[in-house]
C-alpha cells in the first residue's frame, strides 16, 4: 500500500493562442482560433517529496458555451475563471490521491467558485455554464494526475488501484436502480485494460463546412502541403473512420451530407462512419426518419454507421427526452451531456447506450464515468476537442486504457498541424495518422509519459503564478 497523498504547493498558468488552418463548424458557430490553457502544478507529499505535473486543454468556447454572446467576451470570461482556479487549486487544503482530490474539488469547491464568478463577473450577463467550468478546471486536474504518477515514478494509469488510492469506487459511485452492482472493493484498475493498446484507429472529423469536392473550394484554402479535400485526407492518412458533423435542424441538408460523404467513403474503402448532430435536435423522430431513410435507400452506408452522437440538447435534466427509439436503431452516445456519472445514469434510463469521454471534462471525471458506464454495460468512445500539443497525450492515453468501440477521434492534425511541431519531434507518431492509425509507442515513463524535459517548447511568460 502507498496511500501517501499529495498537496498542491504552487501553480503556473499559461495561455497559448493558435489559429486553425481551416474553419471548424460547431453547430451554429465556426471555430477559427483557440486559446490553450496550460498548467504546471507543483505538489508535495506529507513526507516532503516534491514533483511537478502538466495539464493542457483547449478553451473551445464554441463547444462549451454556445450562444449569441461575442466570442471574445466568452473567452475572456473563461480565462478569468482559469486564473481563479489556479489560486483555488493551490489553496485547497487537502492531501490525497488525484481521484480523491479531483472528486472533492468538483463536489465542494467548483460549484461555489462558479456561483461566485457568475455573481461577481457575470452580474446582469449570461452566466458561464458548468461545462465551461469543467473545461477550465481540466488543465489543473490533468496536471495533478500527472504529478501523482511522477511522484511515484510510474504511469498514472498504474496508480489507479488499491495500492495507491485511498478509497474504492464505492465512495464515488452508486449503481443504477435496476442493477445489483456493488462498487465496494472495486477500483478504476478493475475497468481499465491490463495491456493498453499502442496503436489506435484514428477518426477524422468532417466538419460542417469542410470541402468535399473541388466545386466546394472558394479559392482561399491554405496551400501548405496538407490536404484540403476529403478524398485527399483519406488517401494521405489511410483513413478508415470518418465522423460527420451534421446540422440537426435541416433534415434535407443532413441527409444529403450523409450521402455525399458515404459515397466518398465507399469509393475510398473507408470502413466506419459516425454522425454527430451537434445537440440541435429536439425530437427523436428527426433522427429516426434520417436513419430509416438511410437504411431503406442506402443500406451499405447505413451499415457503416457505427453509432450516433449527441443529437439532443446539452442539458439532460432540463430536456429528459426518451431516446429508446433512436438507440434501438443505432448505438447512441452521450457527449456534451455526460458531465459526470450521475448524468450518465440518467442518460441510460432515457435510452442512451454509450458514452463519449473527454479529458477536457477532467481526468478524474473521465475515469469515474468510464468505470460507471462499463460496469453497466455501456459502450465507450473517446472524443477529441481538437487537441494539439500536450493536450493530445492524456486524450490518447485515455482511449488506449479504457477500451473504446473503435479507436479514437483525433483531428488536431487537420486544423492546426504545425501547432504541435515541438511535441512531434519527441512523439512523431502521436501527431500524424498513417495507415489510419495513431501510434503511442513513444509514450513511456511516469505520469502521462509526456517527457516534457525533452520537448523544446518555447512557452510565453506565465499569465499567473499562484503560491
Amino acid at each position: 500500500m502507498n496511500h501517501q497523498g499529495i498537496k498542491t504547493r504552487s501553480c503556473e498558468l499559461y495561455f497559448i493562442p493558435i489559429s486553425t488552418r481551416m474553419p471548424l463548424k460547431f453547430g451554429i458557430e465556426t471555430l477559427t482560433e483557440v486559446v490553450l490553457a496550460r498548467a504546471k502544478v507543483e505538489v508535495a507529499t506529507t513526507s516532503g517529496k516534491q514533483c511537478s505535473g502538466w495539464g493542457e486543454t483547449p478553451l473551445s468556447v464554441q463547444w462549451v458555451w454556445p450562444g449569441s454572446l461575442p466570442y471574445q467576451e466568452r473567452l475572456n470570461a473563461m480565462q478569468t475563471f482559469c486564473e481563479m482556479l489556479a489560486h483555488a487549486v493551490v489553496e485547497f487544503d487537502l492531501s490525497a490521491d488525484p481521484i480523491e482530490l479531483g472528486w472533492q474539488f468538483q463536489e465542494t469547491q467548483l460549484p461555489q467558485l462558479l456561483d461566485t464568478f457568475n455573481m461577481n463577473h457575470r452580474k446582469g450577463k449570461e452566466s458561464m455554464p458548468w461545462l465551461a467550468a469543467l473545461v477550465c478546471l481540466s488543465a489543473f486536474d490533468i496536471a495533478i494526475h500527472d504529478a501523482f504518477g511522477n511522484i511515484h515514478d510510474r504511469s498514472i494509469f498504474e496508480c489507479y488501484d488499491e495500492a495507491f488510492l485511498q478509497y474504492d469506487l464505492g465512495r464515488y459511485l452508486e449503481a443504477a436502480k435496476d442493477s445489483c452492482i456493488d462498487f465496494s472493493g472495486k477500483y478504476p484498475s478493475d475497468y481499465l485494460a491490463n495491456t493498453p493498446l499502442k496503436r489506435l484507429r484514428a477518426w477524422h472529423l468532417v466538419g460542417g463546412v469542410d470541402p468535399l469536392q473541388k466545386s466546394d473550394l472558394h479559392g482561399e484554402e491554405p496551400d501548405d502541403g496538407y490536404p484540403v479535400l476529403l478524398r485527399d485526407w483519406i488517401r494521405t492518412d489511410g483513413l478508415k473512420c470518418l465522423k460527420i458533423k451534421l446540422r440537426g435542424d435541416d433534415a434535407a441538408w443532413d441527409m444529403d451530407r450523409l450521402l455525399q460523404i458515404g459515397q466518398i467513403a465507399l469509393d475510398e474503402e473507408v470502413e466506419w462512419l459516425t454522425a454527430d448532430f451537434n445537440c440541435n435536435v429536439r425530437k427523436p423522430e428527426y433522427v429516426n426518419q434520417i436513419l430509416d431513410e438511410l437504411r431503406d435507400t442506402h443500406p451499405r452506408i447505413y451499415g457503416m454507421l457505427l453509432y450516433v452522437e449527441q443529437p439532443f440538447p446539452y442539458e439532460l435534466e432540463e430536456h429528459p427526452i426518451d431516446v429508446h427509439s433512436v438507440s434501438s436503431r443505432k448505438p447512441l452516445f452521450l457527449d456534451e451531456s455526460a458531465h459526470d456519472w450521475k448524468l450518465i445514469r440518467l442518460g441510460r434510463e432515457l435510452g442512451w447506450t454509450g458514452v463519449a469521454l473527454k479529458t477536457c471534462k477532467t481526468q478524474t471525471g473521465a475515469i469515474l464515468s468510464a468505470c460507471w458506464a462499463k460496469a453497466h454495460g455501456m459502450t465507450l468512445m473517446v472524443q477529441d476537442l481538437t487537441n494539439p500539443m500536450l493536450a493530445q497525450i492524456p486524450h490518447l492515453q485515455l482511449a488506449a486504457h479504457v477500451g473504446t468501440i473503435m479507436g479514437v477521434e483525433t483531428n488536431g492534425m487537420q486544423f492546426y498541424p504545425e501547432a504541435s511541431t515541438a511535441e512531434a519531434k519527441e512523439h512523431p507518431k502521436l501527431y500524424q495518422r498513417r495507415h489510419g492509425v495513431v501510434d503511442l509507442g513513444t509514450l513511456h515513463g511516469s505520469g502521462f509519459g509526456y517527457c516534457v524535459d525533452r520537448i523544446d517548447r518555447k512557452l510565453p511568460a506565465p499569465t499567473l503564478v499562484a503560491r
